[in-house]
Formats: C-alpha cells, sequence, structure tokens
C-alpha cells in the first residue's frame, strides 16, 4: 500500500460514522475523525488532518494541510487548481522561481499518482461494506 493510499484513508476515517459518503459527497466525515482518532489516543497534531483536509482555503491552513488536502484529492486523480494554485505559491514565493515553472513540477507528480487512481478506486469500490 502506498504512502498516498495510507494517507488519503486516515484521513477519511470519520467515514466509518459517515458510511453514505464512502461512495458520495460530504464533508461530516471530517469533524467526526479528528474526534475518533482524538478519542483512540492519536495526538492532536496528524489527528486535525482529518478535519483540515479539505479546508484548504481557511485562515491559518499550513503546507501540510495543503498537501495533505491534495494528497487527499490525488488519490482519487481529481484535480482541484484553486488547491494546485495555493499549494504551488508557497514553494515559489521561498525560491523566487515563478509559479508555472513550481506548476509544471507539481503537475508531472501529481499525474504519475493519478494516472493509478482507476485501479485503486475500483479495489476500494470491490470491499463490501457492511453497516
Amino acid at each position: 500500500m502506498t504512502t498516498s493510499t495510507v494517507l488519503s484513508k486516515a484521513i477519511d476515517v470519520g467515514k466509518a460514522v459517515y458510511l453514505a459518503k464512502l461512495s458520495g459527497p460530504g464533508s461530516a466525515h471530517e469533524e467526526a475523525g479528528r474526534a475518533l482518532l482524538l478519542e483512540r489516543g492519536v495526538s492532536p497534531e496528524p489527528a486535525r488532518f482529518a478535519a483540515t483536509h479539505a479546508s484548504w482555503s481557511d485562515v491559518g491552513v499550513g503546507m501540510d494541510d495543503l498537501l495533505v488536502g491534495l494528497a487527499d484529492k490525488i488519490w482519487k486523480n481529481k484535480r482541484v487548481p484553486d488547491l494546485e494554485d495555493l499549494v504551488v505559491a508557497r514553494p515559489a514565493e521561498a525560491t523566487g522561481r515563478p509559479a508555472w515553472e513550481e506548476f509544471i513540477a507539481l503537475a508531472e507528480v501529481l499525474s504519475g499518482i493519478g494516472d493509478a487512481a482507476d485501479g485503486r478506486l475500483a479495489f476500494q469500490a470491490s470491499v463490501p461494506i457492511h453497516g
């Protein structure tokens, strides 16, 4: 199992409470996931990703939150231009490189990960859900 697969599923742990979100849209699982992780002894720092992985436009969101959100999307081969723009803006600012150069480098990585999404999603869909 790849790191992106483990990360994507760990941040979606709240879907164990909201089973309909396993195959559909919604955000109710996010805070539920953070609460589940905290209840089971996971420290607040990593547990927060369950709640912040779709909140990239919130004030105070750090680069690590953006990257976790990006991993969650690209695992399913979903490209989110606003999120990708936020991710490339910070390295571009830090390095002085144009944002488009950072974007090209990121796009190559995202394409490589996203290309395998159909297989991951097919496997996920093949696992029976018992609620």
